[in-house]
């Protein structure tokens, strides 16, 4: 295993260069992710759905700060920092319903990239960056629990204009947290 550098000071143990290309790459997916939320916000604007769009806009900004987690960690390690092209999101849906479904998978998505972290890092006995995927990990649970939730919401108001309102209704009280 190749670490990033040497420590010229005490015993701290560096990441090694697969992880921190790991965690490089995660922080693209963060990125992404906030790219991804940031246009379905935008599209739920289009659609005259300010509360969605607000729920989207704060989840844009979650995923932002995931990445500078990633970020903050790397630097913290003595590793580099490396970021790569962001993939242009889709940008339109049918549907609010479509919108969250997409959102779910993308969250189920982040979670299979999470575990395979915390599978690169117990497998290389790195405790410090398992330690701090354990973070991600109950994240995700909250993620995907959070898109589910609200696609469940939406499969039973279907076609109810009036249940999408009051729903959207819902979404515009969503803060950051």
């Amino acid at each position: 295993m190749k670490i990033a550098r040497h420590a010229v000071r005490g015993e701290k143990m560096e990441i090694s260069n697969e992880m921190c290309d790991a965690l490089n790459g995660q922080i693209g997916e963060e990125l992404f992710s906030e790219y991804l939320y940031l246009s379905m916000s935008a599209w739920f604007e289009s659609e005259n759905l300010p509360g969605f769009a607000n729920w989207m806009r704060v989840q844009a900004g979650e995923e932002h700060e995931h990445a500078m987690r990633f970020y903050k960690y790397i630097v913290e390690r003595q590793g580099k920092v490396s970021l790569e092209a962001i993939k242009k999101p889709k940008g339109e849906w049918k549907s609010p319903l479509e919108a969250f479904e997409e959102a779910y998978k993308h969250e189920n998505h982040i979670t299979k990239c999470i575990s395979g972290l915390m599978d690169q890092a117990i497998d290389s006995k790195d405790h410090a960056t398992a330690s701090m995927l354990k973070w991600f990990v109950d994240e995700q649970v909250e993620e995907e629990a959070s898109a589910d939730e609200i696609v469940k919401k939406l499969e039973m108001i279907r076609d109810s204009k009036q249940g999408l309102l009051m729903l959207d209704h819902q979404m515009a009280a969503r803060k950051r947290g």
